[in-house]
């Protein structure tokens, strides 16, 4: 049964025409090469060029919630959702959906849904398939306790290329700040039996301004790849964005946003000030924290709303599912693992028996 989900942001256009590319030479569907920056004919080997577009602007963030500046991505796309994990993914028109690239299942529908606002920049795919499956083998080599089965089975049709939605935003910020912090001292009391070592602190008060400005701070809008997993495959070279073109979709999908640029701006907000927080007391030598109270001031703020090309595997064992994350420009992997129980013993057999020769070794000499 076709569902329906109310999105109350966008009117449904219509009369839309299918956005998909028709190879000249045997009129089969081109996908984007991220090899060769082009599109590819996987039928006859056709390959077109169609230009790289410019680099991404950063939009006013006051412009965010006017729609008519948004712009509608449902004109050019269509929205899934697997039935088995819940992922909402987006394809251009034109293409369908055969299993999910979260979890693997097939059990992958299309929705009567509008896909919301639309990207207004792309990091383009820059790994093949094929480039990342590599990455993934020298990852597995590295997890010594992952069990041999793991390794042997990471498979390029485990992987599937799909583009997750971030917001980046910079900011101009000048912060006022007071606070007190302490230096640890020690110092020698008493005579005789009674002389002994004591601790105490010397407090200082503190107080200024702080100005810093932030460049692309990001954020991810969904929470199948987290912000620790997108942070663990950084960095991702956000800045060379480039403005969104739908041909970069084309043999892609795309994660279907789940939060919107108002709470992304407030995780960004946390964020700026963990780090205003850092900066400022860097400036400092102390030991302890008695209080710290900042107040930021934000300017200039701006925005991009961006697709972050990123393969996602995953991987069953002993009916437990594992997911891991590739860049896909850089090919830098993070997700976890299943234990090889037998390989955690004969670690700690072994380091028993280090422990133990090392013992004895002390005792010889003693």
């Amino acid at each position: 049964m076709e569902e329906r989900k109310m999105n109350t942001e966008f009117e449904e256009s219509e009369g839309v025409e299918t956005d998909y590319e028709k190879c000249e030479a045997c009129g089969s569907n081109m996908k984007y090469d991220p090899k060769s920056n082009m599109l590819f004919c996987e039928h006859c080997g056709t390959k077109r060029a169609f230009g790289e577009g410019a680099r991404a602007e950063e939009l006013a963030i006051e412009d965010a919630l006017r729609t008519e500046t948004a712009g509608n991505w449902s004109e050019e796309t269509k929205v899934f959702r697997c039935e088995n994990c819940g992922a909402k993914v987006v394809l251009a028109k034109g293409e369908t959906a055969t299993c999910c690239p979260f979890c693997g299942t097939a059990q992958v529908v299309e929705l009567d849904e509008l896909a919301g606002i639309k990207p207004n920049a792309v990091l383009p795919f820059r790994l093949t398939q094929n480039d990342s499956n590599e990455s993934c083998k020298k990852w597995a080599k590295r997890k010594w306790f992952a069990p041999n089965a793991f390794k042997k089975n990471l498979k390029p049709e485990n992987l599937h290329g799909v583009y997750v939605p971030c917001f980046t935003f910079d900011s101009s910020t000048s912060s006022r700040y007071y606070g007190r912090i302490g230096k640890r001292h020690t110092r020698t009391v008493g005579s005789g039996k009674n002389r002994r070592t004591e601790t105490y602190i010397v407090w200082r008060n503190i107080s200024g301004r702080f100005n810093h400005r932030f460049d692309d701070v990001t954020i991810t809008a969904g929470s199948k790849v987290s912000q620790k997993d997108l942070g663990k495959m950084g960095p991702f070279a956000s800045n060379e964005a480039l403005h969104y073109d739908g041909k970069y979709l084309l043999g892609f999908s795309a994660y279907h946003y789940e939060k919107d640029i108002v709470q992304c701006w407030g995780e960004a907000k946390n964020a700026m000030d963990a780090e205003i927080k850092r900066l400022i007391l860097s400036q400092y030598s102390y030991d302890d924290i008695d209080y710290i109270n900042i107040s930021t001031t934000h300017t200039g703020v701006t925005y991009k709303y961006v697709l972050f090309p990123v393969y996602a595997g995953h991987f069953s064992f002993k009916k437990k599912e594992y997911s891991f994350f590739v860049n896909g420009t850089n090919g830098r992997v993070t997700g976890k693992t299943p234990i090889a129980v037998w390989k955690v013993l004969l670690a700690i057999v072994f380091g028993l028996a280090a422990v133990s020769a090392l013992c004895y070794l002390v005792m010889q000499f003693m």
